[in-house]
């Protein structure tokens, strides 16, 4: 197996410190990674497939805007009770800055 970043003995060390384990899906089974998958089909369907690019430069400023112009700032997300990510972003600071 490849090592990569995310499955370095530093990094699984580091979240093991934290009480967190490490979640790695496996080559080609998109049912480990349903969050992604799902995120990657909505940003395909609201806007890759809607635009035509003459360049890759074009589709990443155009991808760049919409998920820090829109999706994370003015999206509704139904599995964060209807907020955006940046208003959820803000109930974790708020409640860690309670405790």
């Amino acid at each position: 197996m490849d090592t990569v970043q995310y499955a370095a003995h530093g990094y699984r060390r580091r979240l093991a410190e934290h009480g967190m384990l490490c979640s790695m899906s496996r080559k080609g089974n998109c049912w480990d990674n349903a969050p992604m998958e799902s995120f990657y089909a909505t940003l395909k369907g609201e806007l890759v497939e809607q635009r035509d690019y003459l360049t890759r430069d074009e589709a990443r400023a155009d991808v760049f805007q919409y998920l820090e112009g829109f999706y994370n700032r003015r999206r509704l997300h139904s599995a964060l009770g209807y907020l955006t990510p940046e208003q959820k972003a803000a109930t974790f600071q708020t409640a860690a800055s309670a405790a």
